[in-house]
């Protein structure tokens, strides 16, 4: 008769051993951001936005335009490729993602940092195969409602069939 107290008294404290490890709300990190699924997708707003650039200098020559987001906010999930628009003065056109390129699921917590790059050819002014784009506008999957814009002053886009603009996926720079 003895053994069933002391198998009852070891039960209750392992029960009360673990029910006093799952109530921690010490306010860290994973405790405020618990109710955020750790897959949701990221929102533009959380983001600081870089832009670099290797502007083609000539017509006919290849540009990049690098976009760099910090995460500012809760652990977040790139899912796909970022939608860019070029705007011209009468027409906005969307640019396709790079050709082979795949969508992958990135997902990276505050601080980290991904890139992705738009690739054209630069086009003559005037120029009927070309866009004379003054703003190009980007939302990240999932989030399509906000919009970054950025003022485009590396001169005119070539847009014709075997030349036209293109975006990369998002990069890993940091998680």
């Amino acid at each position: 008769m003895r053994t069933y107290p002391l198998t009852l008294a070891a039960a209750l404290a392992a029960t009360a051993l673990l029910t006093g490890c799952s109530d921690d709300k010490s306010g860290g990190d994973d405790v405020k951001n618990a109710d955020r699924p750790s897959d949701s997708a990221c929102a533009l707003g959380d983001m600081g936005v870089e832009v670099g650039a290797g502007a083609a200098p000539a017509a006919g020559d290849t540009g990049t335009v690098t976009v760099t987001l910090t995460n500012k906010g809760a652990q977040c999930t790139l899912k796909g490729f970022p939608a860019v628009d070029l705007l011209a003065d009468d027409k906005t056109t969307s640019v396709s993602p790079d050709e082979g390129a795949k969508a992958q699921s990135l997902a990276f917590g505050k601080g980290g940092t991904t890139s992705f790059t738009i690739t054209y050819v630069r086009g003559e002014a005037g120029s009927a195969e070309s866009l004379d784009v003054h703003k190009a506008s980007f939302t990240l999957p999932g989030d399509t409602r906000t919009a970054h814009e950025l003022t485009w002053s590396y001169g005119a886009v070539a847009w014709t069939d075997d030349k036209k603009p293109s975006v990369s996926g998002f990069e890993t720079s940091g998680v």
